[in-house]
Order: structure tokens, then sequence, then C-alpha cells
């Protein structure tokens, strides 16, 4: 089901919609309703109860009003005391129109099922008196029709209820200004009933009195008497009741005098009052839409919107406050539809507690300029989200602010909302974060959790959950707002983080001073030392590579052969580019060419890696940041900025931060890796650069680097003997030369860049080991002396070592010289077998057996360097199946002689498929004085060790 917009669900009401709707209008007013000159959504009670959500604490205020008035028990005396706009006043207008019965009861919403709740068919018509303490003044009178004139609290009522024949019950109180007795009220109330008593705003009326001093409205003690007398008098009357309002908050109570009037009048109604329950912050959600919009959509579209939102927040549950993962949120959202419950949450438990925000009150004028900016905008969230919040426009800026300490203009205006602000900045240079507006309605969100926060509170701020609470829609990407939350962190001045709490102050952080410190950060100094740091870092482990030189100059890159490749980091100056200038070219070659000022010869041994063209004035500006941040922590630390432990805590957080960032870019921006390589085009080697691009995101760079290599066989890692006959081929066996110097071809793929990068000797010689091992490739001889190759070897065997005197011969070379050889022995024993022939008389030696095989010449093995063998039937007589040998060490150069035979001897035979080679070891000491205890017991412990299988010292 595809999200629709909340404007084409519901429908604004008509003065918010065109926004002409006053201010005032939403501040109820009962003495403009008691004289007729309310508005009419006011003053009409069927619109005022059409437009009204009648509250839990409401209906059984009604019910109880009811009930007095009908003489069926109820509450004498209500008092209504709540917090700033807690909706006292709105109650008492449900109460005046319910009392007056200018309308039929059933023609006025959510009334019918109240009176049944309390047992009332027909209820009876009341007479309303509306003390309003705004209106009234000590010192002044009030003129009544006929010339009456009014003073007191007590005349006031007197002439509500009964016109003049009230004031005349009261006349002598009201004239000298004192208060008249219980029973005169009793009386005033009895012949009044059913009557209704509405006192709004006392208190204000009353602190103006002071102490000691007399008044034409009588005096302190004399009203407080009055009250005191009203609220027992009310008792005594059955249909008689009495609503007061007394406020909660310090705002309103005032200065000293009234605290002190509060006080003596919580007293006096403390003995009879009911306690008004008042508006619960899930009620003020249908209070408000009711007020605000037309209608609240149809239910089964409000529904599927709502559990569009309650599956999404469970699908990440992770993500959002735990409370979004209950069916309760589900039904708040429903309840709240078309505005965010999150919205209601932060006004109601937040922007509530500032002095001048009205509750109910203060919401509704706040969200109706927020609806009719939206409307006009054309907004199609889903939701009227905090991340909606028009804030760049300035009646909706003008009101968000009007309640908060003076400074916060210029925050919304530079980095919150609005055509200049950062966060629009950042949403126009980045389409991700452009496309979902996720800059602008996270720093929204945050202003709206955070503003009305208090810097001395424990935790300032808001979470990041609610953050994204309050911006991300149904089908959005949750990474994005991740993300751009960090993105601001690093670039607002007046935004704060801790840990996962974000918030906005009218201070501004140590952004600027960063900013500054970057800018006098030298880049030969400071900055590219930092990078050639923390490149080196990042490579890790070296592998394969003989070495990893990072930013270095051309005459510190060895050349030498070594026990692998090297791989050249180039500085961020020698940047690859596609499309640029490539610097990286023109830097790898000089370093490729020369080592300073001598010409490099092992050019085949350099591999090089370069940064992104791109990416590299990124990668500075992050190096410069944390620079800056490291250098701002340490001032601090040091008393040399002098700043709070919270700017402490936030230069380290911003410091790690900038570091963490800092390794992940240069491992996005050293992504190319370059390997020379040579073409002859018209017979002339002409140098080329082949680059290809490694992953950023693989967790060993180092790693990804040598996969690459092996995978575009850049560097050769196994070797076929058929590719070593090839490159013999090709640039050695030619115009009759049939053999060369193993070390030679091996250096020579060191120096030349159009032969094979080997990784190191190692692949050469084990291609060479494959390639003697059968008669298709080449020989090997370890010498030659004139025309005779020492330790031949074709076919069969293994090479020797890998020195100046080793020798690869061509095939076909290596093939004639084995058949002279095996020719040369068969002739020879010949020869030897005619001549013992002569001497014994037997030409073949048929009848001497026992002379068989001895002293007779053998031809020589032509894969045995040399060895004679016999051949046939008697090469199977005399075979040698064991060999023994002894040989006796220099203790001093034990270990490096042992080596040798181990190379040299053992390894010929564990060449050999199944031949079985022992070796055991025997040490002889000799003592003329004597081996003292430590050393013996040394000894056996480490023979035990070593496992040795007999060891002891004897004596003499």
């Amino acid at each position: 089901m595809s999200l629709k917009a909340w404007r084409d669900v519901v429908t604004p009401h008509k003065d918010v919609l065109g926004g002409t709707f006053k201010q005032s209008e939403f501040a109820a007013d009962i003495t403009q309703v008691a004289t007729g000159t309310a508005p009419e959504e006011y003053q009409d009670a069927e619109k005022f109860f059409s437009r009204t959500y009648i509250t839990e604490g409401m209906r059984l205020l009604l019910i109880s009003v009811a009930q007095r008035l009908s003489g069926n028990g109820g509450d004498p005396v209500i008092q209504l005391q709540t917090a700033f706009g807690g909706g006292k006043t709105h109650t008492m207008l449900a109460v005046y129109h319910l009392a007056s019965r200018k309308t039929s009861t059933d023609k006025l919403h959510g009334i019918p099922p109240i009176l049944d709740e309390a047992g009332i068919h027909e209820l009876p018509s009341a007479r309303v008196a509306v003390i309003d303490g705004i209106n009234m003044a000590p010192s002044q009178q009030s003129v009544k029709k006929e010339g009456q004139k009014v003073t007191t609290l007590w005349g006031e009522l007197a002439w509500q209820l009964l016109g003049e024949e009230g004031l005349t019950m009261v006349k002598d109180s009201h004239e000298q200004g004192t208060s008249p007795g219980k029973q005169v009220l009793v009386e005033l109330l009895q012949r009044a009933s059913p009557c209704v008593v509405l006192v709004d705003e006392l208190l204000a009326y009353i602190r103006q009195f002071e102490l000691g001093k007399s008044y034409s409205a009588g005096t302190y003690d004399s009203n407080i008497s009055f009250i005191q007398a009203l609220t027992e008098a009310m008792k005594a009357v059955p249909n008689a009741i009495l609503l007061a309002s007394l406020p909660e908050s310090e705002l309103e109570v005032g200065g000293t005098m009234g605290q002190h009037t509060l006080t003596a009048l919580e007293k006096y109604f403390g003995r009879v009052e009911s306690v008004w329950k008042p508006v619960a912050t899930e009620e003020a959600f249908e209070i408000v839409r009711r007020r605000l919009f037309e209608n609240a959509g149809e239910r089964a579209e409000v529904e599927g919107i709502s559990r569009q939102f309650s599956d999404f927040y469970r699908q990440h549950a992770e993500k959002f406050p735990t409370e979004t993962q209950s069916n309760e949120y589900f039904e708040r959202l429903c309840r709240s539809y078309p505005i965010h419950p999150e919205v209601f949450d932060r006004l109601y438990e937040d922007w509530s507690t500032l002095d001048k925000f009205q509750r109910t009150r203060g919401v509704l004028q706040y969200m109706a300029i927020v609806i009719h900016n939206l409307w006009v905008s054309g907004n199609r969230d889903a939701l009227i989200m905090p991340g909606s919040l028009p804030l760049e426009d300035s009646s909706v800026r003008d009101k968000s602010i009007h309640y908060l300490p003076q400074g916060w203009q210029p925050v919304i205006e530079r980095e919150v909302d609005g055509p200049r602000s950062a966060a629009q900045a950042l949403d126009s240079e980045v389409a991700l974060f452009g496309g979902v507006h996720a800059a602008r309605r996270a720093a929204r969100t945050i202003f709206l959790g955070s503003a009305a926060s208090s810097s001395t509170q424990a935790a300032r701020g808001i979470k990041q959950e609610r953050i994204l609470l309050g911006t991300v829609q149904p089908g959005q990407a949750i990474g994005v707002f991740e993300d751009v939350l960090k993105r601001l962190r690093d670039r607002l001045h007046y935004l704060y983080s801790e840990q996962d709490r974000f918030w906005f102050d009218t201070k501004p952080n140590l952004r600027r001073e960063m900013e500054s410190r970057k800018q006098n950060i030298n880049e030969r100094d400071a900055l590219i030392p930092l990078l050639k740091e923390r490149t080196a870092r990042l490579m890790g482990r070296q592998h394969h590579f003989a070495g990893i030189h990072v930013f270095t100059a051309s005459s510190d890159v060895p050349d030498e052969y070594g026990c692998g490749p090297r791989l050249v980091v180039l500085p961020t100056g020698a940047a690859y580019s596609r499309t640029e200038s490539n610097q990286a070219y023109r830097a790898a070659e000089e370093i490729l060419r020369n080592r300073g000022e001598q010409p490099r010869q092992k050019q085949n041994r350099l591999i090089f890696l370069a940064a992104d063209f791109d990416v590299v004035s990124r990668l500075k500006d992050q190096a410069r940041t944390f620079l800056a941040w490291r250098s701002i922590v340490a001032d601090i630390d040091s008393g040399a900025l002098n700043q709070d432990l919270t700017h402490l805590r936030q230069a380290k957080q911003s410091r790690d931060s900038a570091e963490s960032s800092l390794s992940q870019l240069i491992r996005e921006t050293y992504k190319w890796l370059m390997a020379p390589v040579e073409e002859f085009i018209k017979g002339k080697p002409t140098l080329r650069w082949e680059v290809v691009q490694v992953s950023t995101t693989t967790p060993n760079l180092i790693e990804t680097i040598e996969n690459k290599l092996r995978e575009e066989e850049w560097l050769i890692y196994e070797w076929s003997p058929i590719f070593l006959r090839n490159i013999l081929g090709q640039w050695y066996f030619k115009d009759g030369v049939t053999e060369v110097s193993a070390v030679k071809v091996w250096q020579d793929s060191c120096h030349y860049l159009y032969l094979p990068r080997l990784v190191n000797d190692g692949v050469f010689r084990n291609a060479m080991n494959q390639g003697v091992a059968s008669e298709d490739f080449f020989g090997y001889a370890s010498g030659k002396e004139g025309d005779t190759y020492l330790g031949f070897t074709f076919g069969q065997g293994s090479i020797g070592g890998l020195d100046s005197e080793a020798l690869i011969i061509e095939r076909e070379a290596a093939k004639a010289y084995r058949d002279k050889l095996t020719a040369e022995a068969a002739r020879r024993a010949n020869e030897l077998a005619d001549r013992n022939a002569d001497k014994s008389g037997d030409p073949g030696g048929a009848n001497n057996p026992a002379d068989a095989g001895q002293g007779a010449a053998h031809p020589v093995d032509p894969g045995s360097g040399g060895v004679a063998v016999a051949p046939g039937a008697a090469s199977r007589s005399v075979a040698k199946k064991q060999f023994y040998g002894t040989i006796t060490l220099d203790p001093v150069k034990a270990k490096l002689d042992f080596a040798n035979v181990v190379d040299e001897i053992v390894q010929q035979f564990t060449l050999r498929t199944g031949v079985e080679v022992k070796i055991s070891v025997e040490i002889e000491a000799t003592s003329p004085d004597g081996f003292d205890e430590a050393l013996q017991r040394t000894i056996k412990e480490n023979c035990n060790v070593l496992k040795f299988s007999s060891s002891e010292f004897e004596g003499e």
C-alpha cells in the first residue's frame, strides 16, 4: 500500500486553511461568552460542543454538574487547578453552555450520553454567574442597569444571580465592604437555584489587595472571608455548584502576595473541593485534531497509514524507541493522525515546561501556523512530523522562538532551516540527502526536541532514536539519516552531541575554533607527515612485499632483488585521475627509472599505489580537521584554552570521530594500483602503465592488493616451466646459444619490465625443478668445465643451488648431451667387458659368475651427474639401496653447516619419490674439569624437552 500524503486524507478548518485564524481565538474568554461578545465558535453552544473533545476529566465534571443541578448529588465545589494552559477555561465554557440551556441538550455533541450516565432525563435550566478576576479591580466599580453600582465580589455575584433583588439581599455588607455571612449567601443561592457560579482567575483579583488597606471592594481579609463563606454555603444548597480556577504554575501565581493568597484560597477550597482531572496528553491529541481539522479522515485509511508506520518501526526495532514496538503506539498513531505522536510528546513534555507556553492553547496556536504553512507550500509528508516543521517560514520561526530566550533566531537561520542555513546547503551538496531533505528534517527534529531544554539538565538533548522517529518515513533508508547526523555534527557551529544525544544551543560550540585552526595548519610540516604516518599504519603487515614505501623519495627506495617486490605508495600530490593531467604517471616513472641521481636497475621489482585525484581534497580537509581537534583537546587539557567539561567532551568526541573518518577516507583515497610494463614498438621498448582499482571495503588493504596483483597476473606466485621455456626461447636461446646462466635469467626478470614479475626466486626455482623433472622443457647443470656439464640433470631429479655457476640448457642440446653421455658410457663398458673376457678366457664371462659385476665399467646415468651405473640385469644385481654418511661439524658454525648439509645432501633424497630418510644427531662433549651441577641439570631438562632418545653424563 502506498503512503498517502496527509493533505490527501484530511482537510484543515477554513480559518486554518486560509490563515485567517487569530491567535486570540484559541484563548477562550468566559466573560466574552457571558456578555455575548465571544467568537461564534465559543458563543454558540452547538458549534462549541461540535469542536470540543470531551476529555475524561471534563466528562466526570459535567456528570457531577448535571447531578448537582438536578438535586441528585454531585460536588458542591470543584476546584480547577492545573498547569498554565491546562484547559480549565474551556471546561468552564462547557459547564456554562450546559447549565444555561440556551440550546437543547440533544443538539450538543457528546452531552446526551453524559446525561444518561448521570441518570438525568431532563436537565433543568440554571442561572449562571461568571466572576472573572481579570475584569475586576479592588478600586473600580461596575455600573449595572438602572444605575446600580457594584464594587464587591459578593455584590457582583448577587446581581448576576438575582439582579436587583439579589443586590438588595447583600446591600449592607456590599456598601460597607464586609463579607456577608454564610446564612445570607445560603438564602441568596436558594432563591437563585438551580444555579452555577463560575469563578475564573480569582487569584489575579485578590492578590491586588494590600494587607491592612481598605478599598471600595473591601479588604483583603473580607474577600478571603467571603470565599470561605461561599464555599460553606454551597454545601447547604443541594442544587447550587461553584467552579473556581486556581493556578498551578509560578508564572500565574505572581510574587509573594500571590503565593500568600494562593495558600489561603487552597486552605478554604480544600475543605469542600473536588479536584478536577486535567487534560491528559493522549486526550490533547483529539482536542487539537478536532479544533484544527474539519474531518479526521476515513478510519480505514487512517489505520492503513498508521499500520505502515507501526510495521516500519517494528521492522527496524533497534533504531527506534522501545515504545514504538507496542500495539498501543499504533493506537496513538491513529488517534493523533495526521500529526505524529512525537510532535505532541515534545510539545507537551518539553515545551510545556517553558514559562510562557500554555499546554493546550499553546499547541493549538503553534500547530495552526504550522499546518497552514505546510498546506500552502504543498507539503506531501505522510504525517506532520517534527522533521516537517517549516522553520524557514518567518511566522513559524517567530512563533517557535517566542517562548525561548534571546539568541535563537540566528541559530535557526544559519544552521537549522532556510535558504542560507547549513542544513539546506548540505542537502544541496549531497543528492542522497537532498532527495529526502535529510539534513533539514534532522535539524528541525533536533531543534524541537532540544531548544526547550535547559543547560542545567543532567542529560541534555534528544536521543538519536527519537531523531530518527521524528524524521524517517516508511520506505526511506534509515542509514541516510544516520549519515546526515554525523555530517551535521561535524559541520554545525551551534550543534552539540554527546554519545547518542544531540542538542542545539545559542552558545557556539568549538567548531569555529576548529575552523580557524584548520586554516593555520602547515601542509609540509604537519599535514603530509600525518598522512604519511596514518597511511603507513593502514598498510599493516607486509606479507610478500620486501618493503612498503609510503611517500618515499626515489633515493630512499632500495634497488635490490630482495625477497619480494616493493610497494611504493605515492604522495597525495601525485594522485591518479582518468580525466585530469595524470601526476601519478610522472611521479611513478621518476622512482621507476632512478634511485636518486643513479639509474635504477631492478625496475621490475616495483608496484605503485596512487591516491584518487577526486578524493584527495576531502582527505586533506579531513586530516586538517583531525589535527585541529587534536590541538584543541591538548590545549584544553593543558589549560591553554579555557573551556568547560562539556566542551572538552565535545572536543574529544569530535577528535575521535575525525580520526575514524580519516582512516576510512585514506582507505577510500588510495585505491589505484599501478604496474609498469614495456612493449616493443618498432623494436624499441616503450613504457606503458596498467592501472586497476582495488576494493576500499575489504578489511585488509595489503591482502586486497596482493589478491588483485595475483588476479591481474601482475605478480607471479606460481610459474609453469612451459612459460619459463617460452621466455628462454624468446630472449636467450637464439643465434646458436644453447645455455644461459640461471641467475642471469632470474636477475633479468627483476630488471626488465617486459619479463614476468615473479614474487621471489623461490617461484623461479620451483619452475626450474618442475622443468628438469621432465624431458619437455630444458636441462640443468650446476657448472661447466670445458665441454663437460657438472651436476647435469635432464628428465629427472632436481636442480642444485641457484648460484652464478648454475646453467639452464636448451632442451635439444640437453637431450643431445644426455645421449652423448649414454653412448660414451656404453662404449667404455663394452671395452672393459672385452678386456675382462680376454683375461678369463671366457668371452662372455658365463662360466665365472662369481666375478660378475666386479671390476666392470658401467655406463653413466645421464641424469646422475656422471655417476656410473650398470645397465640391464647387471644394474639390478648391483643396485645400491642404502646410503650412510657421517660428517663432523665445527660446533661454532654447526647451525650454518647443518643447514648446508640439509640443502645439499638431505634434500637430494627427499625430492625423490619413495626415498625414506632418517637423520640422527650425535653430540659428544668433554671437559677436563668436569661439568657443574647447574649445567648438567640444564642440559638434561633441555634434552627432555627436545625428546632426545638418550642422553647422559659419564665419569672418567
